[in-house]
Parts: C-alpha cells; sequence; structure tokens
C-alpha cells in the first residue's frame, strides 16, 4: 500500500533499546520494573493514581467489567454504543450486564449525549463511553448528570490518546479508562493494554484480576493480610480471590511503552495537523467535514458521505484500491455492531434499523490512515484522488 493504515510506528532507536536488554546475562521479559515503571510514568501523564499494564486493549475492557461485577454482583444495565470495537460490548455481555445501545452524534461518533440521558433507567450502571478515533465523546451536560446520579463513566480511549475535554485528557474523567497500544495507534506496545483509576479498590482488583485472581498481586498490604487471615488454610502465596485471567504484558512491552511516551504528544500535534489539513481540502459536497476537532488528537481521516449513495461508495472504494490508499469500512469495529452475528440472541431482529446515524457510518464511512510521518503533500495527494471520484 502506498498509503497504509499506520507506517513506522516503532522507531530504529526503540529496537536498539530492546536489543540492548536482551543482550543482558539473565534479561528479565517478563512482568517486571519496566512494567512497573511504565505504568508509573503513564500515571504521570494521564493524571491519575493508578494504572495497570496488560496485554490488550480488549483485555482492558475485559477486567474492567469484571470489576464492574465485583461491585455489582447482581448485574444491571450498562449503555454502550453501536460503534465501537467488539470487545466494549462483549465484556458487557460475558460479565452477566444487559448492554443498552444509544445512537452517535455524527460530529464526534462517539455516543450522543443526550440520548444516553434519554436511555438511563433505575437499572443503569454504568456508561461505557467510547471516544472514537480522536474524537472527544464527552460534554459537560453529560459529566455533571452521571455525578448527580451516582451512575459510573467508564471511558474507552483506545483510539484517542492525548485527546482532551476541557484542557483535560480523555481517560481521566471515568471511574476507570482503558487504553490500547496495538500497532496502528497513536504509542504502540506492539500489543498491550492500559487500565487507568482513581479508585483504590479498583486499582487493587485489576492487579489480582490480570494475574489468575492471586492476592499475592496486590500492593496492599492491608488486602493481602485481610486475605490471609480469613483463609488459615491456605498457602499465602497461592490464594485466588476471583475467578480471573491472565492477561499480564511482559518486559518486552513495558521497555517500549517508556520509548514510545516521551514521543506521544508530539506525535498527537503531528496527528491533529494532518486531520485539520485532511478537512481543509476534501470536498465538503460530498464528505462530511463538520466534525468536533476541539481537543481530538485523531486516529485517521475520517471520510464519511454526505449522503447514502451506495454505487458513490463502490467507485470510491475502488479508487482507493487502485491508488494503493488502505482503508476501512465502516469505521470503528466495522461499523454497526448490532448488525453482528454475536448479537443475534440478545437484541431484537432488526433492532439496527433503530440506529441510522451509526448504519450510515456501517455503509457510507471509512477511515484512512494518518500517522505522524504522513507528509503534507501526501495529504494533499490523497484529497485529489478522492476529490476526483465522482
Amino acid at each position: 500500500m502506498k498509503f497504509p493504515l499506520m507506517r513506522n510506528n516503532i522507531a530504529r532507536d526503540d529496537l536498539d533499546a530492546l536489543i540492548e536488554h536482551l543482550k543482558q546475562d539473565d534479561p528479565i521479559l517478563t512482568n517486571g520494573p519496566n512494567v512497573r515503571a511504565f505504568e508509573q510514568e503513564w500515571n504521570g501523564w494521564l493524571g491519575t493514581k493508578y494504572s495497570v499494564f496488560v496485554n490488550s486493549g480488549a483485555s482492558a475492557n475485559l477486567l474492567t467489567m469484571a470489576i464492574l461485577k465485583i461491585r455489582y454482583p447482581e448485574g444491571g444495565e450498562v449503555i454502550v454504543p453501536p460503534l465501537t470495537w467488539i470487545s466494549d460490548i462483549a465484556s458487557v455481555v460475558q460479565n452477566g450486564f444487559t448492554p443498552v445501545f444509544v445512537d452517535i452524534d455524527p460530529t464526534t461518533l462517539a455516543m450522543d449525549a443526550s440520548k444516553i440521558i434519554d436511555a438511563i433507567s433505575d437499572r443503569t450502571l454504568a456508561v461505557f463511553l467510547t471516544h472514537v478515533q480522536g474524537f472527544d465523546g464527552l460534554t459537560d451536560e453529560l459529566i455533571r448528570y452521571l455525578d448527580q446520579a451516582g451512575i459510573l463513566l467508564i471511558e474507552d480511549v483506545c483510539e484517542s490518546h492525548g485527546a482532551t475535554h476541557n484542557g483535560r485528557k480523555l481517560g481521566s474523567f471515568g471511574w476507570i479508562s482503558n487504553f490500547s497500544f496495538y500497532y496502528a495507534h497513536h504509542m504502540t506496545t506492539i500489543e498491550g493494554g492500559m487500565i487507568c483509576t482513581n479508585d483504590p479498590e479498583a486499582y487493587q482488583a485489576a492487579r489480582m484480576l490480570r494475574s489468575h485472581g492471586m492476592v499475592r498481586e496486590s500492593n496492599d498490604p492491608a488486602v493481602k493480610n485481610a486475605y490471609i487471615a480469613d483463609h488459615p488454610d491456605l498457602n499465602p502465596d497461592f490464594i485466588f480471590a476471583h475467578a480471573a485471567y491472565n492477561v499480564r504484558n511482559t518486559e518486552i512491552g513495558g521497555i517500549l511503552g517508556r520509548r514510545q511516551l516521551p514521543r506521544l504528544d508530539a506525535n498527537v500535534k503531528l496527528r491533529t495537523e494532518n486531520f485539520l489539513h485532511f478537512l481543509s481540502r476534501i470536498n465538503p459536497a460530498k464528505f462530511r467535514t463538520d466534525f468536533k476537532t476541539e481537543g481530538s488528537s485523531n486516529y485517521a481521516f475520517n471520510l464519511v458521505l454526505q449522503r447514502p449513495d451506495m454505487d458513490f461508495a463502490e467507485r470510491l472504494m475502488s479508487a482507493m484500491r487502485k491508488s494503493g490508499i488502505e482503508f476501512r469500512r465502516g469505521s470503528a469495529g466495522g461499523g454497526n455492531q448490532l448488525r453482528q452475528p454475536y448479537l443475534k440472541s440478545i437484541i431484537p431482529a432488526e433492532h439496527y434499523k433503530n440506529f441510522p446515524q451509526t448504519d450510515h457510518i456501517h455503509f457510507f464511512g471509512f477511515y484512512i490512515g494518518n500517522f505522524p510521518d504522513l507528509r503534507i503533500d501526501e495529504v494533499d495527494e490523497i484529497c485529489t484522488l478522492l476529490n476526483s471520484v465522482n
């Protein structure tokens, strides 16, 4: 591909740092000091008290819902978007909660805040909001409402590292937030994710859930001692508090994260400049340009047709393929999750028809690669080609 979704996201210096680590006589490779250091450095960057490094953003989603299940074992409703990655919804279902779907705001691709508020019931426990592809999905009204109602906000920031709301980084507003360090994202540990929170109980639960539910993974002596006192018949090294998982990351991931984090803010700036230039050059008669760009840290070039036109969409895809422009149809997660087979037994038939904004993205929305070393002249070339399609 001439214009891939990502290019050069791991620098030569990053690889050299890994090689130096591996040259040691007995290098630590499993979860160790670089993982712990990365977690602390990430806290400093994001502005949260606690972070837990895991093997993917999907695992961060899974553990977050498992922590919610510990808090609410009786279950309840979690409001989720139909435009997101599968793991946001799957983690809700896997932990026994009922997903309640809300259509998106076309200017942010996140759930429409007013529709979230309308969907809240006496069974609502949390709102699992995805900040899609670098856009700020929050509103002041939504933050105030959830705080007053005592409903938890969970932020999926997997595609939106460095995006802000009122100058404050996304991922620092919610009870828990999740990040992904997949190769194509703003920074990468090849595979990886982070769970972030200011809640000490959620933090201790995340540490244990990450590693088989073992109590020894807690770094709070009071938590450890309570379990030991309650279970004198068990070896203190092998007390399993929860039926949990093994989703630890490694020292390799920790080293990469520590190397990449200092470049993150500069990369966000470049991505945002690219995106604003892209929006200024594509034809607004054919493509939407009215996105909410304040506070964004764009993940990709969002290409959404102004009107539903299947023939034009087919011609556009053909032109992109011929020109070597890699793209994804349906935007985040492949479009409307309500059309996917895994939800057929959970939601009513044809429920997707109640979400027209998401369904428009499903058929007529695309994203194209945006990355820090993409040159402005390359952005111009992409826009010229897109605008030439009739």
